[in-house]
This record gives structure tokens, C-alpha cells and sequence, in this order.
């Protein structure tokens, strides 16, 4: 079974749509069509958050999931099932002020008015899940580092956030009312689009579905979180076709602990894993919370990371240290293998046409595993790392009996560090130890310069990481972080 056209709620009304761009975006729908103009384009690629809206989708649990995203790299098909909510929606009828937006008037926390409807939707996506109250600034500054503002310092703003939290008023959104909305718009049918007969956007509502699709279509480009997908369309002006999106496969979208390992579909976004990353490797969430912003990681997906196969991503190197596997599907068929053995050269993973990542799996932690993550980037929030560790050690009576160092930004694919995991292999983690194993790692990598560090910079940083991590597992009060681990939990608000 499927359907033709686009369906969501914008705001309060219903949309179907037949006639859609397969690579247009959300905002220069809403800016060009709707004629929304509180939602502003600043960067086109999902930094500035001016464009910021927020998406409602049912949570699985009887209520609604507020969450904002970056509209700019949004394709539009992507909100099918959904509500949309913008700026223009949040006052009520009789012309009184949401809230936040009240907030915000009160501490001063607009100025050229710009980047505001993009502060103001990422407050209100916090507001509606609970996320504002209670707050300090450190959590404002986390769930608000996706938007940026020239003018106002942003101390005005996080007064206003805080304000915001203190108010718990009712709004003019009615649950209740738009899950059933929602439901009567959830039919469970794929959705095809077709644009003058020859551009074509598809959103399978299964795995299966999917797995047929690109059977028929192997040279389809898959979308998730469009996080950079995104960025095709807005900068390089890429007009890929076809166009599919795997967020209508809800299969795809399970985390579950399946047979002592965590299970992670392809369609998980990383604030949906957020959580039991948080319980078995703390400081696996909190590089994930370095990842984007709120709204990037409310969109991007961990299988979307790993299948785009970049050097950098910040996923992989944490997930090939913890021993992860991945599972690929074509048709009917699965097969999997070592994350590791996935990527194979710059731009070329191991993935056959009409192939797809359906899942990562990770086994659970033993007793005797330690887990660090470290990214180092010019900025804490909002950027690309220019070196990524993830380190996982077992250690027994002092002894070193395993070691797995996986770096990102050291070379063409995401790798193991081996000649210095076997200098950590059968010694005490000492300082010795740990001199050997940096001296061992200039022979495992050679990396290159680019504008984001020199080759010997990175060297350097990567040796530097297994001193932290000698420091970390040797000392624990020792101060060697930027930002508290126990404060990850603002990160899905």
C-alpha cells in the first residue's frame, strides 16, 4: 500500500500535499508557501539555529514528543505524520504570549530579533517536555548551544529560560487532541512522491519495505537525519534522486538490550540512545553530547553516522573500541560483521548496491571494562573533531588483559591504534606503560594536515589521550574535564 502525498499538521491545520520538491527543505517551504517568515534562513547547514521549529510526533507512550530541528536541511517529506509548529502558532488567539515568548520580553532577551523565533521554538520544545524547570546555566547554555545571537550576550536569554521554567500555564496545545490527529493521519502506507514524473522522494513504513525498495532502486540515496544529506541540497545544490527516508520504518527505530548487547536500529537518533548510552558507557553519552547541538542530535542518527563513513564521525571510534558489530540488509538477506572491517578506504565502505546499515549492536560492559571518549575540536559545542578516541581496557589485578584504542581524524577510516594496544596488552597501565604505547602509536598512523589540524598536531593530541586516560583510570579526582558528566541528561530536552 501507498500514498501520493505529503500529510502533517502545521500548527493547528491539516496539510496534504502531492506537488513537493523531493529535495526542497521544510523552511523554504514554510517561508515560500506558507509565508511564515518568523522562521529565518541564517547559514543554510544547521549551525545557527535561526531556523529552528519544532516537530510533535507520538512518543509511543501515550503522549507527544516536542522536539525542535533545524528546518534549513529538513526535507520537507521527512515531517509526514507529524505536527509542525513554528513561531506564528504560539500565542493564543486572543493575541496573549506563550510563556517563553512572555519571558523573553521581560528579560530583555531580543535585540535585532533576528535569531529570536529560533530561541524562542527551542525554549518551547524544552518547555512542552519538561526540560526548563530546574535548570542552572550550565544546562540552559547546553540546550541552547544550537542557537546563536549577535547581539544580547546571551545572558538575557538564559535569564529568560529560567523564567520560563518557573511558569507551568497552560499553553493552547491540546495533546489529546492532536494524538488523534495524528492518528487518523497515521496509516501505516509507504509514501511516494513524484515530482513533474521524473524526481522521486520515498518514505517506506518498514524495514522490509525499505529493503524492497532498494532492491528496485540500488542507487537511491537513504536519508535519516539529513544532518548532512542536508547540507547536499542547501550548499552543493545536489538534486539526488531518489530521494528515500528510512524515519517512517519504525522497526528501524528500536534501541533495545537484545541477548546481553544494546541494539541500536538505523533510524535511532542520538537523543533517543542518549539515555542508555548514559547507563553502560557515561562517557560514550557524553561525547554524544558533544555531537551538533539539541537540534542536530534530535534529527541525526547513530546508523546514519556510521554508514556516511567519514574519517571524523564521532560514533565510530567509541563503537569499534566497545567491540560493536553491524548488520546489514539486502532484500532478505542479512549478514554481519565487526564495525571495524566496515570501512575500508576513504569514501568506500564494505556495502553492496540496495545494501543498508539495519543495525548496530554492542555487547553490554563486563565488570572489568573501562570506557573513555575523548574529542578534541577548536569549539566544545557545534564542531567537528579534529581527533576522536574511544578506549576500552580490561584490567585485572592491575594488569592490562585487553585493549582496544580506536581513533577518528587519524587516518582515511576510523581505526585501531594495534601497535600500541600491544604495548598496553600484559603490563600494569603505569606510566612506563603508557610511554610505550604513545611511542608505539606514531608507527600505527600518519595523519594528514588539513584545516582543522596539522598532522603533527594530531599525533600529539593522540598520544596526549592516553596520558589523560592513564590519569582517569589511576586518579579519579583528578580534574580533567571541561564539563560534568552527570549534566547529560539536559541533552534530550
Amino acid at each position: 500500500m501507498a500514498r501520493d502525498c505529503l500529510r502533517f499538521l502545521l500548527g493547528q491545520e491539516e496539510r496534504s500535499l502531492t506537488a513537493v520538491d523531493p529535495t526542497g527543505t521544510l523552511l523554504d517551504y514554510l517561508r515560500l508557501d506558507e509565508h511564515r517568515t518568523g522562521t529565518k534562513e541564517g547559514c543554510a547547514e544547521g549551525d545557527c539555529g535561526a531556523c529552528s521549529v519544532v516537530v510533535a510526533r507520538p512518543d509511543g507512550q501515550g503522549g507527544l514528543d516536542y522536539r525542535a530541528v533545524n528546518a534549513c536541511i529538513q526535507p520537507l517529506g521527512t515531517i509526514d505524520g507529524a505536527q509542525v509548529i513554528t513561531v506564528e502558532d504560539l500565542a493564543a488567539t486572543d493575541g496573549t504570549l506563550h510563556p517563553v515568548q512572555q519571558a523573553m520580553v521581560d528579560c530583555h532577551g531580543s535585540q535585532c530579533g533576528f535569531c529570536t523565533p529560533g530561541f524562542v521554538m527551542s525554549l518551547f520544545a524544552a518547555w512542552k517536555r519538561g526540560g526548563l524547570a530546574g535548570l542552572d546555566d550550565q544546562g540552559i547554555d547546553e540546550l541552547l548551544a544550537g542557537n546563536l545571537c549577535r547581539c544580547t550576550g546571551y545572558a538575557p536569554i538564559v535569564r529568560a529560560a529560567r523564567l520560563a521554567g518557573e511558569n507551568a500555564a497552560p499553553d493552547r496545545f491540546d495533546a489529546a487532541a492532536t494524538l488523534e490527529r495524528l492518528a487518523a493521519l497515521d496509516d501505516g502506507a509507504d509514501l511516494s512522491l513524484t515530482l513533474d514524473g521524473s524526481r522521486h522522494f520515498h518514505a517506506p513504513a518498514s524495514a522490509a519495505a525499505l529493503a524492497a525498495l532498494l532492491e528496485r532502486n540500488p542507487q537511491a540515496t537513504l536519508v535519516a537525519g539529513a544532518t548532512d544529506v542536508g547540507l547536499w541540497l542547501t550548499k552543493h545544490l545536489k538534486r539526488p534522486d531518489p530521494l528515500v527516508w528510512i524515519g517512517r520504518a519504525r522497526d528501524l527505530a528500536a534501541i533495545e538490550v537484545v541477548d546481553g548487547a544494546l541494539v541500536i536500529g538505523a533510524g535511532v537518533t542520538y537523543s533517543d540512545a542518549l539515555d542508555l548510552l548514559a547507563r553502560y558507557w557515561p562517557d560514550a553519552a557524553g561525547a554524544v553530547r558533544r555531537i551538533g547541538s539539541t537540534q542536530i542530535r534530535n534529527a541525526g542518527t547513530i546508523g546514519g553516522n556510521i554508514a556516511n563513513g567519514s574519517p571524523i564521525g564521532d560514533t565510530p571510534p567509541m563503537l569499534i573500541a566497545l567491540k560493536a558489530s553491524l548488520t546489514l540488509r539486502k532484500g532478505e538477506t542479512r549478514r554481519v560483521l565487526p564495525l571495524e572491517d566496515f570501512f575500508i578506504d576513504y569514501g568506500r565502505q564494505d556495502r553492496q548496491p540496495g545494501e543498508f546499515v539495519e543495525a548496530v549492536s554492542i555487547p553490554l560492559p563486563g565488570p572489568d571494562l573501562i570506557f573513555k571518549a575523548y574529542k578534541v575540536s577548536k569549539r566544545f559545542d557545534q564542531d567537528i573533531s579534529a581527533v576522536m578516541g574511544g578506549f576500552a581496557l580490561t584490567i585485572r589485578d592491575g594488569v592490562v588483559q585487553e585493549a582496544r584504542l580506536a581513533y577518528g581524524g587519524m587516518a582515511g577510516t576510523p581505526r585501531r591504534g594495534r601497535a600500541a594496544e600491544a604495548a598496553l596488552i600484559g603490563q600494569p597501565l603505569s606510566a612506563g606503560t603508557v610511554a610505550a604505547a604513545k611511542a608505539a602509536l606514531a608507527t600505527d598512523f600518519t595523519p594528514l594536515s588539513d584545516m582543522r589540524a596539522s598532522a603533527a598536531y594530531r599525533l600529539t593530541v593522540a598520544q596526549n589521550m592516553l596520558t589523560r586516560l592513564l590519569i582517569e583510570v589511576s586518579d579519579a579526582g583528578t580534574a580533567t574535564r571541561l564539563w560534568d558528566k552527570r549534566r547529560i541528561a539536559h541533552v534530550g530536552a
